[in-house]
């Protein structure tokens, strides 16, 4: 499953690659990749069997929600397909409370004691779901589970701070995936996809060898 969904990311020019002007990431920082999740949307049959293949990793690996949970902005239209194809509430998140009206940050119905699963368009370390994740708690609501279409799958998930709060990483996709089809498919020269890898393994000792 995970090839076939590394395959469909490829073809529909969600992993861009850029081996000599390097993207800038929103921290800042150079990247010889960028992963953008956020079109998929716009792909209407690869975007129903990615999300098709959600709900089976769902209904495989067990993971049992009252309700979905969008995290702000990319989240909320898979959530909402998710929650529509399995019948189920969603919730939105914003990364901040709205600053008028009832100053909300979760917006949707939800009681306390309910089981929400946060969806997201992708992770890189996973730090940017804390907001999220603890928003929820704030109101009562469980969550235990993110559930991502792409997951980085680089740092070292044990020592982050999203580990710390409990809380696992589901994805369909990672890297390690979407290297195997560029080395099926002969995609890059070798030297390309060392450079890829050598990346990957350590940004900081590949910026400070190429930035």
């Amino acid at each position: 499953m995970s090839k076939n969904i590394a395959e469909l990311l490829l073809d529909i020019d969600c992993v861009k690659f850029s081996f000599k002007n390097y993207f800038t990431l929103t921290s800042g920082l150079k990247s010889p990749v960028y992963v953008d999740c956020r079109k998929i949307i716009s792909f209407v049959n690869e975007r129903n069997i990615i999300l098709d293949n959600a709900i089976d990793y769902f209904m495989k690996k067990n993971i049992k929600f009252d309700l979905v949970a969008g995290g702000e902005t990319a989240g909320i239209p898979y959530a909402a397909i998710i929650s529509q194809k399995l019948k189920k509430p969603m919730l939105y998140v914003r990364k901040k409370p709205k600053g008028f009206g009832k100053n909300q940050q979760i917006e949707g119905e939800f009681n306390e004691k309910q089981k929400a699963i946060l969806i997201e368009d992708l992770a890189t370390d996973g730090g940017s779901k804390i907001i999220f994740v603890e928003a929820m708690r704030k109101e009562g609501l469980i969550v235990e589970d993110i559930f991502v279409i792409f997951y980085y799958d680089i740092f070292n998930f044990e020592d982050s701070a999203l580990a710390k709060l409990n809380v696992k990483i589901h994805s369909l996709c990672t890297w390690d995936d979407i290297i195997s089809v560029i080395e099926k498919r002969n995609l890059f020269s070798s030297n390309e996809v060392n450079n890829l890898k050598n990346f990957l393994h350590n940004p900081d000792d590949w910026r400070s060898k190429n930035v």
